[in-house]
């Protein structure tokens, strides 16, 4: 390494304001860049010995023009936005962040089940449109609100978030089944088939990593043969759900609700079929914060600053590459 290494961040605006980004202990040249288009990659790290990153599509074309980049430090835990053949190709070692969301999602995920299940936003509309004057009692049934206590949660991801889920939905007194992989058998006692998930579960919540073997795993046929109760609920990739078949489902009534923080592009465009669907009290959008939780977001940026100083020691740490 030389005495002074040259940093540059890509999209800073990816973590809030009020995050720490602590700069490494060791001579270097730092540069920040709130966003950065794709084609304004390749110049910006001209230079640069290292990357920190959260979204910015790094090709193998933008990783071949850049012949001094020796590590990419990812302020996230997902890595499909960078090609790591090329990387590696490259001699690059790519970073990431690990355990830093495993309180801030599966809160977040509750959260969306418990505002779909318990009615909550349709009945803070009626309120705020005169039906509890209207009513002239003290109370009112515009909605079937659901107990969680006693209901089946789906956890399709068995990993720290998914655990985290499965901790707080025991908490409630759901009754908790992770979903062997689709398509896949044999996987033990502690997995539900597949097909027996999509067919009796109530509640289904999503924490997958975004994988060809993933991409599209819920669609119009998995709709179809959900309860006519069940909600679901995605806060890990846009991409595991056929987005255009949650749409029919919800409009046809194949289910009764979906949370959803991801889309498959983000942000997601003005005709996006999710937009047809935000009037409706049963489908709910929050735009990729699951995980931004204060707290989880300090671990996080903490976690990139770590990981930067422990290649820089020589000892390279949560390498995907």
């Amino acid at each position: 390494m030389t005495a002074k290494l040259k940093i540059v961040c890509l999209d800073r605006d990816t973590l809030a304001p009020f995050t720490n980004l602590r700069r490494p202990d060791f001579p270097h040249e730092w540069v920040d860049y709130g966003k950065t288009s794709p084609d304004q990659a390749a110049e910006r790290l001209q230079g640069a010995a290292i990357c920190v990153v959260n979204k910015v599509k790094l090709t193998a074309d933008t990783i071949a023009k850049c012949p001094d980049l020796k590590m990419i430090s990812v302020t996230a835990t997902g890595t499909d936005a960078f090609d790591l053949a090329a990387c590696r190709k490259q001699g690059i070692v790519v970073s990431n962040i690990r355990g830093y969301s495993v309180h801030t999602v599966p809160e977040h995920a509750f959260g969306l089940i418990l505002a779909l299940k318990r009615q909550i936003i349709p009945y803070r509309e009626d309120v705020k449109n005169g039906e509890w004057l209207r009513a002239n009692m003290f109370t009112f049934f515009n909605h079937r609100i659901q107990n969680l206590h006693g209901q089946k949660l789906a956890i399709i991801g068995e990993g720290s978030i998914g655990q985290g889920v499965a901790t707080i939905a025991r908490g409630f007194g759901m009754e908790v089944m992770f979903a062997a992989h689709k398509g896949v058998s044999g996987l033990g006692p502690l997995y539900t088939p597949w097909d027996q998930v999509i067919e009796t579960a109530d509640v289904f919540t999503l924490h997958s990593p975004l994988t060809p073997q993933t991409r599209g795993m819920i669609g119009l046929a998995e709709f179809k043969r959900m309860k006519r109760s069940a909600i679901i609920v995605n806060t890990a990739r846009g991409g595991l759900i056929v987005e255009e078949d949650l749409v029919t489902a919800i409009e046809q009534g194949l289910i009764a609700g979906a949370g959803m923080d991801v889309v498959e592009v983000e942000p997601p465009p003005a005709d996006h079929p999710f937009m047809k669907l935000l009037e409706r009290p049963n489908f709910i959008l929050t735009p990729h914060v699951a995980w931004a939780g204060e707290q989880a977001m300090q671990i996080l940026a903490d976690q990139a600053i770590d990981n930067i100083e422990n290649f820089v020691a020589g000892k390279p740490t949560n390498v995907v590459t």
